[in-house]
């Protein structure tokens, strides 16, 4: 999980359904209070006060309410807020705002900006002033178009997205998912995603992230436009169909158990997941070492891998293959089965595919 906020539900929602979890916030929220482009932004609209205002998000709309309160100008915003065509872009939206004792023009049944944009080209409009409460980042389409159609657009940043004041579980994660630790990535919001890609890239492991992302790691959007900055870098993200939390968490879970791929070796059958491996049903726990290693094997089953090759897959790589034999005996020993990895003499290592299932395998 790399979400910032509602991390904890989400978490429990997974775990009530057996999962490991491992949490990395990608990002964090400026508290509202305490942004003073915030009180510009809103000080300018009560003092120049616009045709349209769109509520983007239920807790962003919120925050502007309570931060407005906070520095006295509450009443004054809100009296804006009755005067001009307040539009809401989803049902969450539109109870925050019936909840500030405002009453909403109109709201789209999608939850979709599209279906909003569409709606205020149809109505027209050029000469108009329209106010868009951001959620976290801009949304340059959508105020692009806007601008095009001849409409003056006004940005109200109500919580800015900064990078997680603590880096170190962020690069834990990015190990992990490089080293094929994760079965699943999940996403929350297009800044958490950014922020995550754009992490790697400082650390240069982007070319490693995106090729784990693209073959091995399952990545999870709670919709289209989280999933925008990754479909950007050509990585095909699963999305549920109404975006939430809980029909993501659903959508993980009917999809994440077709990808496992049983293989029949030395006369047991073994699942490989991001942290441990499924032995005749029973999970057995690996180490993050053991499961570099038992990844590369698993690309090619029943193949000799060198070990020049499995001592690049070992997260930290290093130059002495004895890394390597320490390595696989461990996760030997975690396998329970020392039979299901053979040894071979001189060239490497390799799963012992059953011989029935080696010619599919092979082909």
């Amino acid at each position: 999980m790399t979400a910032a906020r509602r991390a904890e539900e989400l978490g429990t929602l997974l775990q009530r359904r057996g999962a490991v979890v491992l949490h990395a916030p990608a990002l964090r929220i400026v508290p509202l209070a305490d942004d003073s482009e915030l009180l510009a932004a809103t000080e300018e609209l009560i003092e120049d006060v616009p045709d349209v205002v769109i509520a983007t998000t239920a807790i962003g709309f919120r925050g502007w309410v309570e931060a407005a309160d906070g520095w006295g100008i509450g009443e004054a915003l809100l009296g804006v807020l009755r005067g001009v065509e307040l539009l809401a872009r989803g049902p969450k939206v539109k109870g925050a705002i019936r909840a500030a004792g405002l009453t909403e023009a109109w709201s789209p049944e999608s939850e979709s900006m599209a279906e909003v944009l569409d709606r205020l080209l149809g109505e027209g409009v050029e000469g108009r002033r329209i106010a868009l409460q951001l959620h976290g980042e801009p949304l340059p389409g959508f105020v692009d178009a806007l601008l095009a159609a001849g409409a003056e657009v006004v940005g109200v940043p109500v919580y800015r997205w900064m990078p997680p004041e603590d880096i170190a579980p962020l690069d834990r994660m990015l190990d992990v998912t490089v080293s094929r630790g994760l079965d699943a990535l999940t996403f929350t919001s297009a800044p958490a995603a950014a922020s995550y890609l754009n992490r790697a890239e400082v650390r240069g492991l982007l070319p490693e992230i995106l090729s784990a992302l693209r073959d091995d790691v399952m990545t999870v959007c709670v919709g289209p436009v989280t999933a925008l900055p990754l479909q950007d870098r050509g990585i095909s993200t699963l999305q549920p169909e109404r975006f939430r939390l809980g029909p993501l968490v659903q959508l993980l879970c009917a999809q994440l158990p077709g990808t496992a791929r049983p293989l029949p070796v030395a006369g047991h059958r073994i699942e490989i997941r991001g942290h441990a491996v499924l032995v005749d049903g029973a999970l057995r726990p690996v180490p993050p070492a053991g499961m570099a290693l038992l990844h590369a094997l698993a690309r090619r089953p029943g193949w000799v891998v060198a070990r020049a090759d499995l001592l690049r897959a070992l997260p930290g790589s290093g130059s002495d293959e004895h890394a390597v034999e320490t390595a696989m005996a461990r996760l030997r020993s975690a396998l329970g089965v020392p039979r299901l990895i053979q040894t071979v003499v001189k060239r490497g290592y390799r799963l012992a595919l059953d011989p029935v299932a080696d010619a599919t395998y092979g082909e």
